[in-house]
């Protein structure tokens, strides 16, 4: 029988093609040669500022823009330069795409990892993953079995900051982390971001998630990556102003980790405003970001006095 690929394998792996991908464009720049890429979906709330940043290289080339809704294709290719497919499979099936960016609803995921990793392509795939955790495998197992490069939209860990605790962590200058607390809050359900063309993001049968999953993801992604699995977990998530029926709006959660750490998770769209997103704390060490700045304090690095 086939194992499953565990996250940890799964991340372990693509975190070794994520750093092959991060060498292509300086390869291709010195070659004077250019990655083509297409959108597959252009629904997500981020896809103006891919729009932008894909605009800005000049190692990146998009040839075609799919989406299911053809104004919306047509507006986001309209500013990239590039074609409007009129089926997916236009881009799958050209040989001058080399990798595809998945930025659409999260109930069209698996289709298009499965059918862009078949086909070749490397991918990127916006957050979350999966609507499930059976979907989830699926991809990793195309992923897998095809070989191409792929990343999900977990931006946070290059942050310079969670490197450098990630680093202290690792070379024990924390001693032994007893408890730790993430954060990833923002004001899009006071502000109302969902409700206009983005609005299927609150909703959990397109998203697979609300406002808890949305933005807890981000900073549960950072907390494993630091301390490793988590054995037990519950979570408080509810409704608060109910501006998107059937969707939450925030959460608590408390995650026990495999190493005896205590954890707390807070995540929504109900916060005017999110100062501390990350605290670690350790028997030798302490760290903290306020404000966008880090606090460290550690008895065995010179200087580090918080």
């Amino acid at each position: 029988m086939k194992s499953p690929v565990t996250r940890r394998r799964f991340i372990q792996s693509t975190s070794l093609t994520v750093l092959a991908a991060a060498t292509l464009p300086r390869a291709f720049a010195e070659s004077g040669r250019k990655i083509t890429v297409a959108l597959a979906g252009c629904a997500h709330i981020h896809t103006p500022a891919y729009i932008n940043l894909l605009k800005s290289r000049e190692d990146v080339a998009v040839k075609w823009v799919w989406d299911p809704d053809a104004a919306r294709a047509a507006k986001a290719a309209s500013q990239l330069n590039a074609k409007v497919a009129g089926a997916v499979t236009d881009i799958w099936n050209d040989p001058e795409v080399q990798a595809g960016v998945v930025l659409s609803e999260t109930n069209r995921h698996l289709d298009l990892v499965q059918a862009g990793a078949k086909a070749g392509k490397h991918l990127f795939v916006e957050k979350p993953l999966g609507l499930t955790a059976k979907d989830s495998q699926q991809m990793a197992d195309a992923i897998t079995a095809a070989g191409v490069l792929f990343t999900t939209g977990y931006f946070m860990r290059t942050d310079p900051k969670h490197r450098f605790i990630k680093e202290q962590i690792a070379q024990g200058h924390l001693g032994k982390v007893t408890r730790v607390r993430g954060s990833c809050c923002h004001s899009g359900a006071l502000d109302g971001w969902f409700d206009g063309e983005w609005r299927w993001m609150a909703d959990p049968k397109q998203a697979g998630v609300g406002a808890f999953g949305d933005l807890g993801t981000h900073k549960l992604d950072i907390l494993m990556w630091l301390l490793g699995d988590v054995e037990e977990v519950t979570a408080d998530i509810k409704v608060v102003i109910g501006r998107y029926p059937g969707c939450d709006e925030s959460g608590e959660g408390l995650l026990r980790f495999g190493n005896g750490a205590t954890g707390t998770l807070a995540a929504g769209w109900v916060a005017v405003d999110d100062p501390v997103p990350l605290l670690v704390s350790g028997t030798e060490g302490h760290a903290t970001i306020f404000n966008g700045e880090l606090y460290f304090k550690s008895k065995h690095v010179a200087e580090a006095n918080g």
